[in-house]
């Protein structure tokens, strides 16, 4: 069984998608991007506060899920530029702070709306 997730907290989907699934006891969050869920639109700011809105929005869908940062198993992170890598580390290692899950990091040549980070994660439910 599989139950769609979704919080007017976290951006509407831009595509035919959901926020996130939770299905078989895991929570499986759809890419998220630096959008303001008020506005939907990009916010202005470098790597890191993308980076921070982007971690902020993944946030609000697991909580809508009855999860949290905290039991995230897996992330994947994509990058438009690998130079960004450790401005965007900081921000992420202020939200995973013990027990890390598991990630991948990708440098990509363009993101949705052309942000400069996007962020999936896998969390237990």
């Amino acid at each position: 069984m599989k139950n769609i997730v979704s919080t007017p907290d976290a951006p509407r989907s831009i595509g035919p998608f959901s926020q996130a699934v939770k299905a078989n006891g895991f929570v499986f969050v759809s890419g998220q991007v630096a959008l303001d869920p008020a506005t939907q639109k990009v916010i202005d700011g470098d790597v890191s506060a993308q980076t921070e809105r982007t971690i902020l929005n993944v946030k609000a869908i697991l909580e809508a899920a009855g999860s949290g940062l905290d039991k995230v198993v897996r992330s994947g992170v994509y990058l438009r530029n690998m130079g960004d890598f450790a401005a965007m580390n900081a921000v992420y290692g202020r939200y995973f702070v013990a027990d890390h899950p598991a990630r991948t990091t990708i440098e990509v040549s363009r993101l949705p709306l052309d942000v400069s980070v996007e962020i999936d994660v896998v969390a237990l439910a």
